[in-house]
């Protein structure tokens, strides 16, 4: 359980003012939100079992420590990345299928290389736990892009991020640092 609600968390966490939920709040001023939502999930529960797959296949090469290492210094490196924000070119636009497809096939190739898919990585390589990690990084995803869903609708307009994106990226930095001395502090 702590694979699933430690997932959950840090995607919703990620997702704050990231593209693919500013991806989200753009679509969901032009289509239904059930359109948006179904494409999302679609789109993430894909992205995201690769992502997973992949993760848990990475401790099978490479020394646990080395992967706890990696996995510190990914989450300080979100947390950076977070504060430093996205952008949305144009990937709204970009497709010209039904506006389910549309949704799906935009993102998932957002979200390919992003920092919610790393971090689902390096959760699935932390934790050895397939089902779990994807399950809690879908529905964290799920849950983030909600809200961007509903910010959307709702007010259609720049919304101050300043604030969340701080406090995301301080939560990130802390797991990073904290993950650090736990790999650090277990070899010696």
């Amino acid at each position: 359980m702590i694979a699933f609600w430690t997932s959950l968390a840090f995607v919703v966490l990620a997702e704050m003012g990231d593209k693919t939920q500013l991806l989200a709040m753009a679509f969901a001023t032009r289509m239904r939100w059930q359109t948006v939502m179904g494409g999302v999930f679609v789109a993430t529960a894909a992205n995201h079992f690769l992502a997973v797959l992949a993760g848990n296949y990475l401790t099978a090469l490479v020394p646990l420590l080395y992967i706890k290492i990696a996995a510190a210094v990914s989450f300080i490196l979100f947390g950076l990345w977070t504060i430093k924000g996205d952008t949305l070119d144009d990937e709204d636009k970009r497709f010209n299928f039904s506006p389910f497809w549309t949704v799906t096939v935009a993102f998932f190739i957002a979200e390919m290389g992003d920092k919610t898919q790393l971090a689902t990585v390096a959760l699935a390589a932390d934790f050895h736990a397939v089902l779990p990690v994807w399950m809690g990084t879908t529905t964290g995803m799920l849950i983030a892009d909600a809200i961007g869903i509903i910010l959307g609708i709702v007010l259609h307009k720049r919304l101050p991020e300043k604030q969340i994106k701080w406090f995301a990226a301080l939560v990130f930095i802390g797991f990073g640092v904290w993950g650090m001395y736990e790999a650090l502090a277990g070899r010696g």
